[in-house]
């Protein structure tokens, strides 16, 4: 994303990230192969996580795992973004009734990012890794996010994201680009097909809530073939369940 970065302190997040995808032990000859580390960095960092308390090794089969000191560092994220859990609840219903990837998102400076993902169980899907992020100019996601703006800053945030969109030809047109997030303004919800992925469908509304002053989006996407015929039921879905959380928090406040 064009940011000097500090190696150690970025090995440190990827070995992290690593066993959040692998959820099993792994030997260090699987993290460097895993990571594309030289054995003898990643056999210090390993043994400084482990000297912290943040990785437990196990001398008779010399497999590394995460402890719960991992888990206490962000365990109250979720707590002080989105409250008690009705918006996991929700996300959980979307899927439980789909089937397909469900995501809560916010605005990272001019990135969507995926906060929580529920990967869909259909054979033929779309992953979205959690905390994984793109310009907000290459989603639905990105444009209603946009949309809680004044068009001055949604102006700004297109020709910032289409900087840091590395390929020209998927960068956006301005005129383009306003029409899609002022439509999205006044609908309230925002789809796309074709949008980052070809073959791919998006649909997503607005919640009730926001995460330290910032809109919170609830995305959901798959295959267009499977989307596509089920728009206007998904989409009446998404907002029922968005009234249902308005209703949890209103009697809450």
């Amino acid at each position: 994303m064009g940011v000097t970065s500090v190696k150690s302190a970025v090995r440190v997040l990827e070995v992290l990230a690593h066993f959040r995808n692998s959820q099993r032990p792994q030997s260090l000859r699987e993290i460097c192969q895993g990571l594309g580390y030289p054995q003898s960095s990643a056999t210090v960092l390993l043994k400084n996580l482990t000297q912290l308390g943040y990785l437990s090794y196990d001398r008779g089969t010399r497999l590394y795992f995460p402890t719960l000191q991992v888990t206490a560092l962000g365990d109250w994220i979720s707590h002080a973004l989105f409250g008690q859990g009705e918006v996991f609840e929700i996300m959980q219903d979307l899927h439980s009734a789909t089937g397909e990837t469900v995501s809560i998102a916010l605005q990272n400076d001019v990135y969507v990012q995926y906060i929580r993902v529920i990967q869909s169980v259909h054979p033929l899907r779309f992953v979205t890794e959690e905390g994984s992020m793109r310009p907000l100019t290459q989603s639905a996601t990105g444009w209603l996010l946009m949309a809680a703006h004044p068009d001055a800053e949604v102006e700004r945030l297109v020709r910032r994201a289409n900087i840091a969109t590395e390929s020209h030809s998927t960068r956006q047109p301005m005129e383009l680009m306003m029409q899609r997030v002022a439509d999205a303004r006044q609908q309230g919800w925002a789809t796309a097909e074709n949008i980052p992925l070809i073959g791919g469908a998006t649909i997503c509304v607005n919640l009730p809530i926001t995460a330290q002053g910032r809109a919170v989006v609830l995305g959901m996407g798959g295959t267009h073939e499977r989307i596509a015929p089920k728009k206007a039921e998904y989409l009446a879905l998404m907002q029922g369940l968005a009234a249902q959380l308005s209703k949890r928090v209103s009697r809450k406040s």
